[in-house]
């Protein structure tokens, strides 16, 4: 009964150290000698040996790399590379771009956009840094596409704005191997102090005069006075 019970609890040590240490190492070396890869979901596999790509990877699951790349599979991950991309959907966003209005005043911009890789080797290769270089290309994009409109254009029509950003920067940001979302002017604003001032002036003036009149027509309205 005794020895029973030892030779149960051996084999149960000895499962435990299997499924602990010796199944990890073993999926470990696999891996290493390109038995097989797994790609998660939302994620790309490049791989490149002598500065060659000998195979991508776009759809989740398991993946025996034998069948997919022969006799290199064994030596890709010791002499080659992998290259593991962030295929979902990125966002970003632009705060405060200057821009003047057709009248000279300075105004800031605010956009909004969503980017995803569509090309994994334009991706890699095109640029060294694709998502610092769309984001400048596209701040300025807006400048230049944006500048000199008249204000009240700038303030009323941020859809067609969004629209004509977008066409300008779609180009540039396929040829990098990204593909461009929704672009949206989120935020138009005055930058200069002053002009911030002088406008809520005017704008308390107005309503002010038109209260006014209106508070003759009516007498129950209540008058608002300027402090």
């Amino acid at each position: 009964m005794i020895s029973g019970f030892e030779s149960l609890r051996v084999a149960a040590v000895a499962t435990f150290v299997i499924l602990l240490i010796a199944e990890p190492l073993l999926a470990w070396l696999m891996r290493l000698c390109g038995f097989y890869a797994i790609v998660e979901e939302g994620t790309c596999h490049v791989y490149i040996l002598f500065g060659r790509v000998i195979s991508i990877l776009t759809e989740p699951g398991l993946y025996f790399l034998w069948l997919r790349m022969g006799p290199l599979a064994l030596i890709v991950n010791w002499f080659g590379t992998r290259h593991i991309l962030d295929m979902l959907l990125d966002q970003r966003y632009l705060r405060s771009l200057p821009v003047n209005s057709e009248e000279g005043a300075p105004m800031g911009i605010g956009v909004w956009y969503e980017m995803g890789i569509s090309d994994p080797v334009a991706y890699l290769f095109q640029n060294v840094d694709p998502q610092g270089s769309l984001a400048a290309n596209l701040s300025s994009a807006t400048v230049r596409t944006l500048s000199n409109m008249p204000l009240a254009d700038m303030l009323q029509t941020r859809r067609a704005m969004s629209q004509a950003v977008r066409h300008e920067v779609s180009p540039k940001a396929s040829e990098w191997g990204y593909q461009l979302g929704s672009i949206y002017i989120r935020k138009v604003h005055f930058c200069d102090h002053v002009m911030i001032k002088l406008t809520f002036r005017t704008l308390f003036r107005s309503s002010k005069g038109f209260l006014g009149k209106l508070s003759e027509r009516t007498p129950s309205v209540v008058r608002i006075w300027a402090i």
